[in-house]
């Protein structure tokens, strides 16, 4: 029986994650730090699906609390063979603000130093093994150009093809998650709104997770949800980066009048 870590996976997507990876019959390591959700989840998985669930309170913010669950990771009694590196949280605050700098500091503590710790501990401990996955959390928002969350994600998704590469040919897997917006409690907890945003705009949870597992299986190293947001980054992969600016600036400057919010649901 495989079993599988998810960080931040007591709500949003990793919270999606944990119930499809318990429906496929996984046993499950859960951190994040809410301790109250950890227990309810627990018994509900536990109960619902019959595999076992490990909760690890920890806040990746803090690098001892990193380093706690790369030792778990690399622990050779107890092998993790899918990391899920899920955990985050929107940076809704300007570059040039001196009052947000402890939230971009806490930003690139958790979403890009707790990424690159972790998913080193588990490419050791799977190559070692010879198998294994990591999956890394990144957004749709890694091709444009929208503050420091941005410039974070972009960094999680060439972290993740850089990974993949060094990784080739040692039956480790590593794949980056670019979702755009996904119906969670990711935009109320960042508290931005997008009421007016049409219907097709949007990814099911379900959808996204289900679809992430499938590329995953099939070896692909960049994930990207949904034929609309396939379009989305073939476009913008293939714009002059001078054009991506400028939709990048419409759409701060929109956010910034209606809470547009980022995109993706991560959850620290």
């Amino acid at each position: 029986m495989a079993t599988s870590m998810v960080t931040g996976g007591t709500s949003g997507i990793g919270r999606e994650f944990v119930t499809q990876l318990a429906a496929r019959g996984d046993d499950l390591v859960i951190v994040a730090r809410d301790t109250a959700r950890m227990a309810s989840i627990k018994e509900e998985i536990e109960s619902g699906y019959g595999v076992h669930v490990e909760t690890i309170e920890a806040d990746l913010s803090s690098r001892d609390d990193v380093d706690a669950v790369a030792a778990r990771l690399e622990d050779p009694d107890r092998p993790i063979d899918l990391l899920v590196n899920n955990a985050g949280f929107a940076v809704h605050a300007k570059i040039l603000d001196p009052a947000a700098l402890a939230l971009q500091d806490r930003a690139f503590e958790v979403m890009v130093r707790a990424v690159l710790v972790l998913s080193a501990a588990a490419g050791r401990a799977m190559k070692a093994r010879g198998h294994g996955a990591i999956l890394n959390v990144a957004s749709s928002s890694a091709w444009i150009n929208t503050g420091n969350y941005s410039a974070i994600k972009g960094w999680v998704l060439t972290f993740t093809e850089g990974l993949a590469n060094e990784l080739h040919g040692t039956g480790v897997k590593a794949m980056a998650l670019c979702p755009g917006w996904v119906h969670t409690e990711f935009h109320s907890r960042a508290g931005v709104t997008a009421n007016h945003l049409p219907d097709f705009f949007w990814i099911a949870p379900d959808v996204l997770v289900r679809d992430a597992l499938s590329d995953l299986d099939h070896g692909k190293v960049v994930s990207v949800p949904t034929p609309l947001w396939k379009v989305f980054i073939a476009v913008a992969s293939h714009a002059p980066r001078g054009a991506m600016r400028f939709v990048s600036r419409t759409l701060s400057s929109s956010r910034d009048k209606d809470d547009v919010p980022v995109t993706d649901g991560g959850e620290a």
